[in-house]
C-alpha cells in the first residue's frame, strides 16, 4: 500500500513543478538570457576593476578622492638616516595637510625582519591608502607587501629595493623611488683611491647580505677599487651596526694589518669603524661611508672620515610619497621606477 501511495503522490507532483518552471521562463527568462545592454554594463564593470599597477599583476585601484592615509614603513629609527628620513616625510605631511595623513613606522634595529613584517600587517588591518617602505631585507618583505598590494593598498618601495626575482616568482611588481647605490659607492671608493697606491690594502663592511642596497654598495665599492688596482683583502658583513662594525673592524685589523683603509657600507659602520681604529691606535687607517648622517659630517670636518655619500634622505621618502599620491589619485597612471640623485661629500664640498 505504501509503494501505491508514493507513485500516486510523486507523478502529480513533478507535473506541477515542471509546469511552474516553464510558466517561470515564459514569463521572466531563463539563467543566461541578458540583454546587450546588461551584458555591456558587466563589461564595463570588470575593465574598471583591471587598472594595471604593476606589469606582473592586475590590481583594484579606485581613484582616491580627498584626504588619504599613507604608512611609511621604516628600517631602524635609532638609525640617524633613517630618523632624517622620517623627519622631512613628516615636515611633507604638515605641509600638505588637505592631501594626507601620514602614519610613521619603524623597527628597533635593522636585523628584526618580522617586526617589519608585522607593521605592514598592521597597516593592512587598518585598510591604509598606500604604504611607502625602505625594506630590511629584499627578500623577506615580499610575501606580506603582496598581500597588501593584493588587498588594493598602492605599495611604494624606496631605499632598499625589493628582489626581482622574488617580486617575479609572487607574481607582482611594485615601484622603485632610489638612489643608484653602485654608482654612488663608486664615487666614494674612487675618491678614496686617489689617497692611496696600486696594490694597496683595503677592507670593506658590508650590510645586511641579503638587502640589495648593501649588495649594489659593496659592488660599486669593488669597481672602484679593481680599476685602481687595490687589493681587497677582507669583506664582512656588520649588519649595518655601529657596535657590529667596531667590532669586525677590530678584527680585521687584527688578521690583516697592512689594511690602508676601510669601506663602509653605511655611515654607522664607518663610525664603528673609526671607534676600532682609535683603540687600535690605528688612525693612519683611512675610513669611508655612505649616507651623509651629521655624525659623520662633523667626522669629516674633523678629518675622521674620508668620505661619504649622500643619497638625500630627507627628500628620499617625500619622493616616495609623492608618486604615491599620484597613483592614488590616478588610477590610470603607469608606476614607474624613479631614480633619485647620489652625490659625493669630502671635506672640500661641506
Amino acid at each position: 500500500m505504501c509503494r501505491n501511495i508514493s507513485q500516486s503522490f510523486i507523478f502529480p507532483f513533478f507535473v506541477r513543478i515542471f509546469c511552474a518552471t516553464l510558466l517561470i521562463c515564459t514569463l521572466g527568462g531563463c539563467g543566461d538570457t541578458d540583454t546587450a545592454t546588461d551584458r555591456e554594463a558587466k563589461d564595463a564593470s570588470v575593465t574598471a576593476e583591471v587598472n594595471v599597477n604593476s606589469p606582473m599583476k592586475s590590481q583594484a585601484r579606485v581613484a582616491r578622492v580627498g584626504k588619504v592615509r599613507i604608512a611609511l614603513v621604516m628600517k631602524s629609527l635609532a638609525n640617524e638616516f633613517f630618523s632624517t628620513m622620517a623627519d622631512g616625510a613628516s615636515i611633507h605631511a604638515q605641509e600638505n595637510p588637505e592631501k594626507y595623513e601620514l602614519i610613521v613606522n619603524g623597527i628597533p634595529d635593522e636585523t628584526d625582519l618580522s617586526a617589519q613584517v608585522s607593521l605592514v600587517e598592521q597597516m593592512i588591518a587598518q585598510s591604509v591608502d598606500a604604504i611607502v617602505i625602505a625594506p630590511a631585507d629584499s627578500e623577506a618583505l615580499v610575501p606580506v607587501l603582496k598581500r597588501a598590494h593584493d588587498a588594493g593598498i598602492v605599495v611604494v618601495n624606496i631605499d632598499n629595493q625589493l628582489n626581482a626575482t622574488a617580486m617575479n616568482n609572487a607574481r607582482f611588481a611594485v615601484p622603485f623611488v632610489g638612489p643608484d647605490n653602485r654608482v654612488g659607492a663608486k664615487k666614494v671608493g674612487e675618491f678614496l683611491a686617489t689617497r692611496l697606491a696600486a696594490g694597496d690594502a683595503v677592507s670593506i663592511l658590508e650590510g645586511v647580505q641579503s638587502s640589495f642596497n648593501g649588495q649594489q654598495r659593496k659592488l660599486g665599492f669593488e669597481d672602484a677599487m679593481q680599476a685602481a688596482g687595490i687589493k681587497i683583502v677582507d669583506s664582512q658583513s656588520a649588519q649595518w651596526e655601529m657596535s657590529v662594525a667596531n667590532q669586525t673592524t677590530a678584527g680585521m685589523l687584527t688578521s690583516h694589518p697592512e689594511i690602508k683603509a676601510i669601506l663602509a657600507c653605511n655611515d654607522s659602520m664607518a663610525l664603528g669603524a673609526i671607534a676600532a681604529t682609535r683603540a687600535a691606535d690605528r688612525k693612519d687607517v683611512l675610513v669611508v661611508g655612505f649616507d651623509n648622517i651629521s655624525a659623520v659630517q662633523q667626522a669629516i670636518r674633523d678629518g675622521q672620515i674620508l668620505a661619504t655619500a649622500d643619497q638625500h634622505g630627507d627628500k628620499l621618502a617625500v619622493f616616495g610619497i609623492d608618486l604615491a599620491l599620484q597613483l592614488l589619485q590616478d588610477t590610470n597612471a603607469t608606476p614607474q621606477d624613479k631614480e633619485t640623485p647620489v652625490d659625493l661629500v669630502t671635506a672640500e664640498t661641506l
